[in-house]
């Protein structure tokens, strides 16, 4: 009863600071933006739009972004007969300079996004594949309940496809799911191209999979303009599930495509690894996309909305997240793939190598 106790006054703690800082940030979000008033022509909503990330983008020291020589560079191209296409182009190429998928422009017409984190990657998935000689139809392959599809394979080794954060899941989808796959002897979680979505979500999966409170990580906030005005790191803790919880062995796919929402879920299932023991979550495929910070927007005095990262997140040792977590264990489809057709292997092409080895892991 006594930890129970203890637990419960850490976990309020835990909370009410967070909503503390959430509120003394509060001014420091949305005050600064109106501190100046802009003009509504080019030149103004450039340098409302360079001013809110200067003071407000919680990653340019991180990613060693001279921002004020990105003003001298861009402020350059400004010129008040230009259009709002050409305004948009220019506003928007500034800001993939922060290499951020979290950062969007947004018009009534157009939005801009940074998607470099995952081109040019191998992506380590094939969904012709999965579906054609891993999962089958859902009528007769595999179940589905809310945004989890699920299934025993024939070595009873369970299968969970999670698709995006943003596809709702309840505790009675994960009591259902988790029942069902009780009598396997491992299980794997595929996120893969799983871009994000409701971090709700991912504590809530991730809390059926620990049996204790866990420290998760670390969050910052702005305090103020300069760009390492942060409060002190605050701790994370997932609270575990009080209904069913999965204890045996688990590996969780990625691709680049894992982003956000989906970077969150990894980090979170990894710390509930014991650093004394040999893991019991593995993380297989390639390192994630990153996506880290939590977003926050404003707009423009054009109407414009502009999307940004804000507040920083790290892992339980205090690593920043941004750039993706890499894998226990690397495997590259594509290549291995490439390489059966090479060597005329017409069986190598029905098969996905990520999902071969989570099964040699988990059979060992």
């Amino acid at each position: 009863m006594l930890k129970l106790q203890v637990r419960d006054q850490l976990m309020m703690r835990n909370k009410i600071k967070q909503i503390l800082w959430l509120l003394c940030c509060l001014p420091v979000l949305t005050g600064c933006i109106g501190e100046d008033d802009y003009a509504n022509d080019p030149r103004g909503n450039f340098e409302q739009l360079w001013k809110i990330i200067d003071e407000q983008y919680c990653f340019l020291d991180t990613k060693g972004i001279d921002w004020d020589a990105v003003h001298d560079e861009y402020s350059r191209l400004i010129i008040p007969s230009m259009s709002n296409d050409d305004l948009f182009d220019i506003l928007s190429q500034m800001l993939y300079i922060l290499k951020d998928g979290h950062v969007n422009l947004s018009s009534a017409s157009r939005i801009s996004y940074y998607d470099a984190w995952y081109q040019g990657y191998p992506w380590n998935y094939r969904e012709d594949i999965l579906y054609n000689y891993y999962l089958g139809s859902a009528n007769s392959g595999y179940r589905t309940s809310a945004g989890l599809k699920y299934k025993i394979f024939d070595n009873n080794i369970g299968y969970i496809r999670y698709e995006s954060f943003s596809a709702g899941v309840g505790d009675g989808n994960l009591d259902e799911v988790l029942y069902y796959l009780q009598i396997c002897n491992g299980l794997i979680i595929d996120v893969r191209d799983n871009g994000g979505g409701n971090l709700t979500n991912s504590s809530r999966i991730a809390a059926r999979f620990t049996d204790k409170l866990a420290l998760t990580g670390y969050i910052q906030h702005k305090t103020g303009p300069g760009h390492n005005d942060f409060s002190e790191m605050e701790p994370i803790y997932l609270e575990p599930s009080n209904s069913i919880r999965w204890q045996k062995k688990v590996v969780i796919l990625t691709n680049r495509r894992c982003y956000s929402a989906t970077n969150d879920f990894v980090n979170i299932m990894r710390s509930l690894n014991n650093d004394n023991e040999d893991k019991r979550i593995i993380q297989l495929g390639d390192q994630t996309g990153g996506g880290s910070g939590l977003p926050f927007s404003s707009e423009l005095p054009n109407g414009w909305s502009v999307r940004f990262s804000a507040s920083p997140h790290f892992d339980k040792y205090g690593k920043s997240l941004e750039d993706g977590i890499k894998p226990d264990v690397y495997v590259n489809m594509d290549k291995i793939l490439e390489e059966g057709i090479e060597q005329g292997d017409i069986e190598s092409q029905k098969k996905d190598p990520l999902i071969e080895k989570a099964f040699e892991i988990l059979s060992e």
